[in-house]
């Protein structure tokens, strides 16, 4: 049935041709039943098949089919071809001119429908009793006019209505996609200033080995050993970190403070932002699982803000008498993140959609960072309620 449905909707001209031939049978009947005959049988035929025509072709040509209708009235009246049940098609004219005519031919029609009746009465004079009675019945034929041409001009306006709404909510749509493209690519020149940091410290520290190594090859070789094995575990870092950082392109920025300069935050500084957390009145029940051992600063880095914007998500959407759990799991090859509250939970759009926080954008930083060292995020509401933030962070083998 829907099928179906479809099918008429993209032929709008093959239905409205069958209820042409269909009006077009009924009223040849209709006229061949009133005792017509001769040159007045064909000249009804005429007037009969123009407004079928009319009729069957009204959507894809509405002001020519206006016009082919009011030369048939036109004929009509000249050539005293009385009323059939043809001239319904008016009515169908009118509305469909009214619904997708131009605004010169809607005009037009309403003139035109509201006239036919007066010149119905003049071409054939009725007398139903006193002059008023008269003009009461010709008000009353022209109603029906009126009533299809303000249907048609209504369905005109709501089509535009709808029209309008779709165009403002494409709109919409490409603002919003633009807001994300621009909030992935801020952040993303923000993970890319943090891990330019920890290059440079790389590098540093194995220009300063370098030279300590040269400075002691002779007399002791021991430390010049270590040195070059410092070198070498540290290039190898920092070779991992700048393979991370192809096709992330760094924008202009504005002057950096000191605050961008200050050493970035790693997996040994969570107890302090738990404690700090607890402060501004979250509970928090921090637990850690597994050996600790030295991490990549990438990972340390990521891990340290996964769990920051967490807690922040938190103490904006959970909602009063909430309380929040983070367990840090050290396993053979990933570092296991796990922040989850009891609270009513974000928006929908936060977690699904990777919206826009606040003026945060929470959501898409925690999945570009962890998109950055190959993890990977999951997040969404938990069950029994509250929220839930789980990621995963590779790891070198321990040993």
């Amino acid at each position: 049935m829907q099928r179906l449905y479809v099918f008429l909707r993209r032929h709008p001209t093959m239905v409205d041709s069958f209820w042409a031939v269909f009006l077009l049978g009924f009223s040849w009947l209709s006229v061949a039943g009133d005792g017509f005959g001769g040159s007045d049988l064909w000249t009804a035929a005429i007037q009969v098949c123009a407004l079928s025509t009319a009729v069957a072709l009204r959507r894809r040509a509405p002001e020519k089919m206006l016009l082919l209708a009011t030369a048939a009235g036109v004929f009509q009246l000249v050539a005293n071809v009385p009323k059939n049940l043809a001239d319904f098609a008016m009515l169908v004219i009118v509305y469909t001119v009214a619904a997708n005519g131009a605004r010169w031919a809607s005009r037009f029609a309403l003139v035109a429908g509201l006239a036919a009746p007066l010149l119905d009465y003049a071409r054939w004079p009725h007398y139903y009793g006193s002059g008023g009675t008269n003009a009461t019945v010709i008000v009353f034929l022209a109603i029906p006019f009126a009533l299809a041409w303000v249907l048609g001009d209504s369905v005109r306006t709501r089509r535009a209505y709808y029209a309008q709404l779709e165009e403002r909510a494409a709109q919409l749509e490409k603002e919003r996609d633009a807001q994300a493209k621009v909030a992935v690519a801020a952040e993303r020149a923000r993970i890319a200033r943090e891990l330019h940091d920890v290059v440079a410290h790389n590098v540093s520290v194995m220009v300063v080995q370098a030279d300590g190594a040269a400075y002691v090859l002779d007399a002791a070789p021991e430390q010049c050993e270590k040195a070059l094995e410092t070198i070498s575990g540290t290039g190898r870092q920092a070779l991992a970190e700048m393979r991370r950082l192809l096709g992330v392109l760094r924008t202009g920025e504005p002057g950096e403070n000191s605050g961008d300069r200050a050493p970035q935050p790693d997996v040994g500084r969570l107890d302090d932002l738990i404690e700090q957390v607890r402060g501004a009145g979250l509970p928090v029940d921090f637990t850690v699982q597994g050996a600790p051992r030295p991490l990549s600063s990438g990972v340390e880095l990521t891990a340290y803000r996964i769990v920051q914007e967490a807690l922040t998500n938190t103490r904006k959407h959970g909602g009063p008498d909430v309380s929040a759990r983070v367990r840090l799991v050290y396993g053979s090859d990933a570092l296991d993140l796990l922040v989850e509250d009891d609270g009513r939970g974000a928006q929908r759009e936060v977690h699904e959609q990777g919206g826009a926080d606040g003026l945060g954008h929470g959501m898409i930083g925690m999945r570009e960072r962890v998109g950055m060292v190959g993890g990977r995020l999951d997040a969404g509401p938990r069950p029994g309620g509250g929220f839930r933030i789980s990621a995963a962070l590779p790891l070198k083998p321990a040993g």
